[in-house]
């Protein structure tokens, strides 16, 4: 069944260049950095603080804090909302640009007039529809942006029930938002990457069944039995089955990503960069929206109070608030301390090693294979997307 989008929150940030022209593209955060103004896309407000920003000046900063599915939030509410917050008052300089389907709680107004700053509007994208992460594509290419030094692809989605949520596209829709749609985005825009581009990809704890973290261990078969699971699987593990396994896959394509970066940096002299970050448990986020009304009240109410209590019983230092979570996310795109880690994996600002089953080439390879032979159009796209081949 094709169903409403549940409980999604996006999270993430950048670094960038300055002196030159470059851009920095974040799902759900994009930071671009302009020599010049450039056309906006189409979507953006005529009458926001992008347009005024502009208008007063033509060398910015601009990051685009993107929520990248249907009605759920993510840069507007949650570790995403922090996160955007954090990179707007380090960077005072840049656009923050909170993409979803809407802004109906106006975070953009709100995170400007808490900074006294008018950098911060919106933008539309939706990664749950593969045409409109084309159209998207399509518009940046279009739009005279200067090339990408950062891309975030960082969204969390995660259903409590156990039906099959379907994307505009048929593949289940936790690992279709999470891995797929994220997946194309990234391939139509690395021909705008810089040499030393960078890219933050964002999983959980969740994906390591050694953790113990209350949620089904996450099991990697194929990803063709991932995108288009059985009734019977779903119904025995449920949502929160799905959103493990699709932490792992975020992981293992990472890696997957890693090598191929390595082998163009070898060949080519470039200094491509590709991490997997984890924000931690950040109760009070959009993340226990469809659970039932008692663990929503405690999820949103109670936990965010107890987090001591939390990193007692789990055994964890890894339980945040949403602004710890959201700054740590600045700081894994922002940190000089960060800079040129390679297929590594951080929780929070730590590199720790992640689950034994994601370091399995033949698993990551899987994946990378199926993934590109099934959001390329046609076999010269193929081609194209298997970067470092």
């Amino acid at each position: 069944m094709t169903a409403t989008w549940p409980s999604l929150s996006c999270c993430g940030g950048n670094a960038i260049s300055s002196g030159r022209e470059v851009v920095t593209l974040l799902p759900p955060f994009f930071l671009f950095c302009f020599d010049r103004a450039p056309r906006f896309p189409p979507g953006a407000r005529d009458d926001s603080p992008a347009q005024n920003s502009f208008k007063a000046s033509n060398r910015i900063h601009h990051v685009c804090p993107l929520h990248l599915h249907d009605p759920i939030t993510g840069g507007t509410s949650g570790i995403g909302y922090q996160a955007s917050i954090a990179i707007a008052r380090k960077q005072p300089q840049s656009l923050v640009i909170i993409a979803s389907r809407n802004d109906t709680n106006s975070a953009s107004q709100t995170i400007n007039s808490t900074l006294n700053q008018k950098n911060v509007t919106f933008l539309p994208l939706d990664l749950s529809n593969l045409d409109n992460v084309r159209t998207f594509a399509s518009h940046f290419a279009n739009s005279n942006y200067p090339p990408i030094s950062h891309l975030v692809l960082n969204a969390v989605l995660q259903f409590a029930d156990t039906e099959i949520h379907t994307t505009t596209d048929g593949f289940e829709a936790t690992f279709g938002i999470s891995h797929v749609g994220h997946a194309l985005l990234f391939h139509l825009l690395f021909p705008h990457f810089i040499p030393t581009a960078r890219v933050p990809v964002t999983s959980s704890g969740t994906h390591d069944p050694a953790q113990k973290t209350g949620l089904p261990d996450a099991k990697y078969t194929t990803a063709e039995e991932i995108a288009h699971p059985s009734a019977a699987l779903v119904k025995k593990e449920g949502g929160r089955g799905r959103y493990s396994t699709t932490k792992l896959c975020n992981v293992l394509w990472t890696y997957a990503l890693a090598r191929r970066f390595g082998k163009l940096s070898a060949s080519a002299g470039r200094k491509l960069t590709v991490v997997a970050v984890d924000p931690g448990l950040v109760p009070g986020t959009a993340l226990g929206r469809e659970a039932s009304s008692v663990e929503r009240f405690l999820w949103l109410h109670v936990m965010p109070h107890v987090r001591w209590l939390i990193k007692f019983v789990l055994r964890t230092g890894n339980v945040r608030s949403r602004p710890e979570a959201g700054e740590n996310m600045a700081f894994v795109a922002l940190g000089e301390e960060v800079k040129g880690t390679n297929g590594v994996y951080f929780e929070g600002r730590a590199e720790r090693r992640s689950s034994v089953e994601s370091y399995e080439e033949e698993k990551q390879e899987e994946l990378w294979e199926w993934t590109i032979k099934t959001v390329a159009r046609d076999e010269e796209e193929r081609k194209r997307f298997d970067i470092g081949k």
